[in-house]
């Protein structure tokens, strides 16, 4: 395995759509990417899979009128390094935003997370809760996962040879499971779309989207540890702002989170599991009115 996955060109985003300047940490594993835009109170985005900062370029935007915005990509995704002989693991990826967050010396932040970005984004927050402010949850998790029949289901098929060849070869996850994620297929036209594959060119560079896949399951343990773990966190002021159409993280996962936090308001938007772009004028004007 190479250090970095260096055998393409770094894809170039579209300036109308992501008309923002890049910044870079060097981590032990390869170059981070990230947004740092506007200034004010801290408000750190965490994206999951297969998605990167493109995904918060809407919040970005409007946000960063009145806040200071720092949206990384995960080592594997988007612009950053892409490395093959990284782990890939949530933990290991939260530690990465903990390095990242001392680097950029944040004493208090916001925090938005989604999809695999909340156990990792939630992971690293344990680690620092006095620095945490408010947090807002869009479609995501932070318990065991080993028990759950639809985890379990994902996770027989990219265990096998059929799985790892979709992943690597076919570009699985940002061509088709991306585009089930969405209810009204027409707020993901193709100049949106590719900013999703093209990130993504060959199987070196899907190399951390598949350990991201396999550990749905692989890291069961490591999500539960963070539960248990998240009293720190349960006195902080939360919003939920969930894609009432999801097709991955349903009703049973947001009714988990009403659970464990029952004083945090709900807010439902009719979208499907990326709420930042099918209901994000929606959003952004509920976290607005939240930080405020």
């Amino acid at each position: 395995m190479t250090l970095f996955s260096s055998t393409f060109a770094q894809f170039q985003p579209d300036s109308v759509q992501y008309p923002f300047a890049s910044n870079y940490f060097e981590t032990a594993h390869g170059r981070m990417h990230y947004l740092d835009e506007g200034s004010g109170p801290v408000i750190l985005m965490v994206h999951g899979t297969p998605t990167w900062s493109f995904l918060y370029r809407h919040y970005v935007r409007e946000l960063s009128k009145t806040y200071r915005c720092i949206v990384p990509d995960h080592l594997g995704f988007g612009l950053s390094d892409h490395p093959t002989n990284f782990a890939g693991t949530p933990e290991a990826h939260s530690n990465n935003l903990v390095a990242l967050i001392n680097h950029l010396q944040l004493d208090s932040f916001h925090l938005i997370v989604h999809d695999f970005g909340g156990p990792i984004g939630l992971g690293a927050a344990l680690q620092m809760p006095d620095k945490v402010k408010k947090i807002v949850l869009h479609n995501t998790w932070l318990w065991e996962t080993a028990d759950d029949p639809e985890a379990q289901k994902a996770d027989r098929i990219i265990s096998t040879k059929l799985g790892r060849w979709l992943y690597l070869k076919a570009n699985f996850s940002p061509k088709v499971l991306l585009k089930k994620g969405f209810v009204d297929r027409k707020k993901l036209d193709k100049a949106t779309h590719r900013h999703y594959t093209k990130v993504f060119p060959n199987s070196d560079s899907r190399h951390l989207v598949y350990q991201m896949g396999k550990n749905l399951v692989g890291a069961s343990k490591w999500y539960g540890q963070q539960w248990k773990k998240l009293t720190l966190l349960e006195q902080k002021d939360w919003l939920i702002v969930w894609g009432e159409h999801d097709p991955f993280l349903g009703a049973a996962h947001l009714k988990r989170w009403t659970q464990r936090l029952p004083d945090a308001p709900v807010h439902s938007v009719p979208s499907g599991h990326f709420v930042q772009e099918e209901a994000w004028e929606l959003s952004i004007s509920q976290i607005t009115t939240f930080f405020q």
